[in-house]
């Protein structure tokens, strides 16, 4: 049977695999410093990465800063704090005070068709047939309870409008009866004396929908037509009472709008879909239906004094709707004054440069009356890409203190991570510099941050607003000046704090720029590490192979020596004993 000598001590007793793997440990000793030293400088590039991303919004907000145009923006508002109009202004609007006072507001043309284009909700006079639930008019009818003369009336939907009637006189012992006219399409109720309908307690809308109010007579009729259009049905089955003749076997029509065809198939199409066909077209236009006054109307969905221009066959769409035979009344334009100036009108009610001539100035009003609208310089966004570029710029400051600081605690010195890297700090100590130097060049007074009421806050490398008023002042009162400090485009404060930091984190995606290069040399440095610990380890891995070949050796040696032995002992003891 063979001997496995690799279980250490099996034959010598010395736990041979112990001792190697102590060996080998004390000679991991090189890979470990170089894990560590690798281990720092992924912490470094960590650390870069976090400047870069400060830096980088530290550039963000000096760009905000070189744009010219932030230190002339203009608020435009209303002196009457309750306006519900509209206004706004641009920096080339001129400062000032423009009352406005509007006359007249522009309207939409509209063309709304004839009444009464649904057939009524009977043939004939005969409703012994006709549901509730079928009868085709702009509300449903809900089932429930009615009053008339004081007495309750039930009704189903499944009731037939006959049944109802007969209902009603029944409930009233005769006194009211009622009947439907297929000609006028209405109901009417009589009885000898006053007829007195409905009471707070009805759950029935039936006298709505019948359209039947109270007149102090004998006698209560519909006060229109009841029917209406089916509108989510096939056209042909829609209960027109004109029927759409202008359409090929099919069934397909078309028809234009202010020169833009809408096509549609009464077999297919419904209303609802005709009329969203025309909503979603270019033709200017909104279609609706009312179905209480069973008519359809066209509004431009401009205002102002324009047509709308309708073009079709005979007996089409347009006609059995009634649209073409219905009453156009035109929009008109807006009318108004500027600062009593003379009468200006607009197609809209929006008032822009193309009807005053102010630029920039917009007044969208929505009545007829007269608002004071003042436009002043507006600091408020200036204030803040100041401030937000304060906040950036202490940022980059404070990181970088932070991580170059050595500290000294109870006789201990401790270096932060990057504290023996003399380029960051250099890089720190230009963006104070340059934060602090004066702009040269520039028109008006402003050639300083001091000159703003921003300055170092004592004993740090942090921007602060030590004067907010002067500050304010400045945007409010000289916003000229502010402009050209900040966005002078040769070499403005804002631009030179840009290239800068361009400088240091480069462009884009490229790798350009003094913090990527630390960058790459740290995970070029990575990359070496890797390969010479791997060198390392293939060389341990090696020794600790000898090592355990010589012991396996060592072990099947001292199995033979113990065998020899055992074999020698007994044969002298066997010899002995003869």
């Amino acid at each position: 049977m063979a001997t496995d000598f690799s279980l250490s001590g099996l034959a010598s007793g010395f736990d041979w695999k112990s001792f190697i793997d102590s060996i080998m440990q004390a000679e991991q000793a090189p890979i470990t410093r170089l894990q560590t030293e690798k281990s720092t400088n992924s912490s470094k590039i960590s650390a870069f990465d976090q400047l870069n991303t400060k830096i980088t919004a530290l550039q963000t907000a000096a760009n905000a800063l070189n744009d010219s145009s932030l230190f002339s923006a203009t608020s435009a508002k209303s002196t009457n704090s309750a306006s519900s109009w509209t206004v706004a202004a641009s920096s080339a609007t001129p400062q000032g005070a423009y009352a406005i006072n509007v006359s007249r507001l522009a309207t939409a043309t509209q063309q709304v068709g004839t009444g009464d284009i649904g057939a009524g909700i009977a043939s004939s006079n005969d409703v012994s047939g006709l549901t509730l639930a079928s009868m085709s008019t702009a509300t449903a009818v809900t089932a429930g309870v009615f009053t008339v003369n004081g007495s309750q009336v039930t009704v189903a939907t499944t009731d037939s409008l006959q049944q109802v009637f007969d209902k009603i006189s029944t409930a009233t012992g005769g006194a009211v009866t009622g009947s439907y006219d297929s000609t006028t399409d209405k109901i009417s109720l009589a009885s000898s004396s006053n007829i007195v309908l409905g009471a707070a307690n009805d759950t029935s809308n039936f006298l709505r929908v019948a359209k039947l109010t109270n007149n102090g007579s004998t006698s209560v009729s519909s006060s229109s037509t009841l029917g209406s259009l089916k509108q989510t049905v096939p056209l042909a089955n829609a209960g027109l009472r004109n029927a759409i003749t202008a359409v090929d076997g099919s069934g397909n029509g078309s028809f234009t709008i202010n020169g833009v065809a809408i096509t549609y198939n009464a077999n297919t199409d419904s209303l609802a879909s005709v009329v969203s066909k025309i909503n979603a077209s270019s033709a200017g236009v909104t279609a609706a239906y009312d179905p209480v006054n069973d008519k359809m109307s066209l509004t431009n969905k401009s205002t102002g004094n324009t047509a709308i221009n309708l073009s079709e066959a005979a007996g089409g769409f347009l006609d059995a709707l009634g649209i073409r035979g219905g009453t156009t009344t035109f929009g008109v334009d807006a009318q108004y004054t500027v600062n009593n100036g003379p009468v200006l009108s607009s197609a809209s009610n929006t008032f822009d440069v193309s009807s005053h001539g102010i630029p920039g100035l917009s007044v969208t009003a929505n009545s007829t009356t007269t608002e004071t609208i003042n436009v002043a310089g507006d600091p408020t966004n200036a204030r803040k890409a100041i401030d937000t570029f304060i906040t950036n710029y202490n940022a980059v400051q404070q990181y970088i203190d932070d991580q170059t600081k050595i500290t000294t605690t109870s006789d201990k010195v401790k270096a932060e991570l990057l504290s023996g890297n003399r380029e960051i700090q250099d890089w720190a100590r230009n963006f104070r510099s340059k934060a602090f130097s004066a702009v040269d060049g520039v028109s008006g007074t402003i050639s300083r941050l001091e000159s703003l009421g921003i300055d170092f806050a004592s004993g740090t490398s942090n921007l602060t607003v030590k004067d907010s008023t002067k500050l304010d002042a400045a945007l409010r009162d000289h916003p000229s000046d502010v402009a050209s400090f900040f966005a002078k485009s040769d070499g403005g404060f804002a631009k030179r704090i840009s290239d800068f930091a361009t400088t240091i984190v480069g462009t884009g995606t490229s790798s350009t720029g003094l913090l990527n290069v630390q960058k790459n040399n740290l995970t070029n440095a990575n990359t070496s590490i890797d390969a010479q610990i791997a060198t390392i380890q293939r060389q341990l891995d090696a020794e600790k192979q000898r090592l355990t070949d010589s012991f396996i050796a060592m072990e099947s040696a001292q199995s033979t020596i113990s065998q020899q032995q055992s074999a020698l002992t007994k044969a002298f003891s066997t010899t002995s004993s003869s």
